[in-house]
């Protein structure tokens, strides 16, 4: 498992990181490589293209499939539903990932202003008879 520095986990730069072949993929789902690339051609799934034009597909590319899969077996979803369907997720986790970057924005301003006011403070009581900033005189 991967931190970032706020804690949260980052493994999502080896779940995006495109390693397995469609005969692989096919396998691993127990689906036919031509329904696989029927759902790239129409959009549901965008697997990377290795430097020989090669589709390689990520963990997430294959969470993705079978996610397509669960929608259509066992919802009876339609592929047009399926595609509305993961454009509201990819929608959301979009904004959810924009919340946290803005989240973390906030946080370190606030921590920022928190420390200028600390020092502030420090300043002031440090001696009762200083003037409250360095750089101006007290008037007699």
């Amino acid at each position: 498992m991967v931190f970032d520095s706020d804690g949260e986990r980052r493994d999502d730069d080896l779940r995006s990181r495109p390693a397995y072949f469609i005969g692989v993929v096919a396998e691993i789902t127990e689906m036919h490589p031509q329904t696989l690339r029927h759902y790239e051609r129409i959009g549901l799934v965008t697997p990377s293209r290795s430097p020989g034009n090669v589709r390689m597909f990520s963990q997430e590319d294959i969470e993705r499939v079978r996610l397509i899969q669960r929608l259509t077996s066992e919802l009876g979803v339609n592929l047009a539903g399926v595609e509305v369907v993961l454009n509201m997720r990819d929608r959301y986790r979009r904004q959810a990932d924009e919340h946290r970057q803005n989240l973390r924005e906030m946080r370190q301003r606030y921590e920022a202003e928190i420390e200028r006011l600390r020092n502030a403070l420090r300043r002031a009581t440090r001696d009762p008879g200083a003037p409250p900033y360095p750089n101006r005189r007290r008037r007699p």
